[in-house]
């Protein structure tokens, strides 16, 4: 079982890539779950989805924490704390206790799929030619549903204005691209000092998402001499070192 295991989890083969593809399906469905069930009441039928799910993430902590040869840093790991809080969260209701607002750090999770863009640039065409922007997404959206779930949690029960996620949603975007309408809020310290991470890292991550839209676009080709990876896609010499390289092309579209 542990041979299979490693290689669902650390090989090349097809399978492997397959297993790693239903992870990330089941981590967008997670996902799509947590912001859904913030418009309503959670009722049997959402606490026992809820059980499922955590209990899956159980599954998967315990055989890939099985495999890994470094344990010890496996644990050094932010995702790995995310995936415990989330089982936490998820695994609450059958204790009673409230920690449904841990849930949102679930997507935190998606950290984990980056693994799979060697995969997913040998798979996609579209995932090679729009690598960095792609990534640059990914990043700015994680934020974006880690900070509203964070507002959420926190403002929620205290402020009128935050009366589910989409309320949550529009104050960190507008806060994010520094609109300030102003028809919403945070209150107390909290609150102010998330209306100030919400700025400060996310028009971060907005600039780095703008500057892979905007800059000249690059190929993915290692140099044999300098180890140089991104050229402009009609290279012929490195510009660091000036060997010789020779970038696969797809021809002309």
């Amino acid at each position: 079982m542990k041979k299979t295991l490693r290689e669902l989890y650390e090989g090349h083969t097809d399978r492997a890539h397959r297993f790693r593809y239903a992870l990330l399906t089941f981590d967008l469905t997670t996902i799509a779950f947590v912001i859904g069930t913030s418009f309503f009441e959670h009722g049997p039928v959402v606490e026992t989805i809820d059980m499922v799910i955590g209990a899956v993430i159980l599954a998967d902590f315990a055989a890939h924490l099985y495999v890994t040869r470094a344990k010890a840093r496996h644990f050094m790991k932010l995702s790995t704390w995310a995936d415990l809080i989330a089982m936490v969260s998820f695994l609450a209701p059958i204790a009673g206790e409230g920690f449904g607002f841990l849930r949102i750090l679930r997507t935190l999770r998606l950290l984990h799929t980056y693994q799979l863009a060697a995969r997913l640039r040998k798979d996609f065409k579209f995932f090679r030619q729009n690598e960095h922007v792609l990534l640059a997404t990914v990043n700015l959206v994680v934020f974006l549903f880690v900070m509203t779930g964070l507002i959420y949690a926190t403002q929620a029960e205290q402020n009128p204005e935050i009366g589910n996620y989409a309320d949550a949603l529009y104050f960190t975007v507008t806060t994010l691209t520094t609109t300030g309408f102003g028809d919403i809020t945070l209150q107390g310290t909290a609150g102010k000092m998330l209306s100030v991470a919400v700025m400060i890292v996310g028009i971060t991550l907005f600039l780095r998402l703008a500057t892979a839209l905007f800059r000249p676009p690059k190929v993915r080709h290692e140099c044999e001499n300098c180890g140089l990876l991104l050229h402009d896609p009609d290279a012929v010499h490195c510009k660091h070192c000036g060997a010789t390289v020779k970038i696969e092309t797809e021809g002309l579209v």
